[in-house]
This record gives structure tokens, sequence and C-alpha cells, in this order.
């Protein structure tokens, strides 16, 4: 074999090469973008569950006011109040909050559910959970939502005065 029919099965190697990394790359973006569908998909379902525990935390406990929350920190819902505390003269704001979100889509590829709430000034609880979006199990996070937003409504009937 002389140097030109050499040279030309290097040129064809490297254009099979080429074409395989961009097929690849190809499906490497098709699946990405189920990834996405699956994660909007879950999420749908989940914020709604979350708006619904929410909202009837806010109708059970008068002044809670209601918001939906749609943008760049995820989707989902808080309730909140703020109180004025008078003891003896002095006049103290005491503000309460709970906060639910399925976080957007990101690097990760997973379904992260972030929750925030504080009772009279005071953080009860901070927490994440997360799984890969192929290993979802909606229940799993439907039955977590349940038993935070629970736990904040127990927290906040015990404080009151």
């Amino acid at each position: 074999m002389d140097f030109e029919q050499r040279l030309r099965k290097a040129i064809d190697r490297g254009d099979r090469r080429n074409e395989s990394r961009e097929q690849a790359n190809r499906d490497a973006q098709a699946s990405v973008e189920e990834l996405k569908s699956m994660h909007m998909q879950i999420r749908l379902s989940l914020s709604e569950h979350i708006e619904s525990c929410v909202e009837k935390v806010a109708s059970h406990f008068p002044g809670f006011k209601y918001e939906t929350i749609i943008g760049d920190k995820g989707w989902g819902a808080a309730c909140w109040r703020d109180d004025v505390n008078l003891n003896s003269g002095s006049r103290r704001n005491e503000y309460s909050r709970l906060e639910l979100a399925i976080r957007p889509f990101a690097e990760y590829h997973v379904v992260d559910l972030a929750s925030k709430a504080t009772i009279g000034n005071k953080e009860l609880f901070k927490r994440n959970y997360f799984e890969k979006i192929q290993e979802v199990d909606e229940t799993t996070f439907k039955e977590l939502i349940d038993v935070w937003v629970l736990e904040y409504a127990e927290q906040f009937a015990a404080r009151r005065k």
C-alpha cells in the first residue's frame, strides 16, 4: 500500500470518527430534550399538589396570604403572614411563611423539591429532596409535600396564642 492509499484511509477513518461523534451529540441532545419534557410533566403534577396543600393551610389560619410561585426559584406556592406582637409597650413584628417549590430543570437532571418554613421569625426547617428524573416516584414526592405541610400546620397551631 502506497502513501496515497494510506492517506486516503486515514482521512476516511477521521471522517467516520467525526460522524460518530456528531451522532452521539445528536443522541445526547435528544435525550436531554426527553428529560426536559419528563421534568416538565412531573413539575406540573407536583406543583398542582403543592398549590392545593399550601392554599388549604392559608385558608385554615386567618391572616395568611397565599401566593403562587412561578419563575427562576421554581414552581409551587407559599403562604405567609406578618403579625405585630405588642408586649409591655414594645412592638415586635413576627413573620411566618411556608414555601414549597419544584426547582427548574438543571444540568443534574433531577426533580428537586425545595421547602422553607418560618414561624414567628424562627426558621422551622429548610429542606430539599431530589431524585433522578428517570427514577422519580411522584407518590413519594406527594407524601413528602403532605408531611412537610402538615408539620408546618401543627407547629404553627401549637405556637399560636
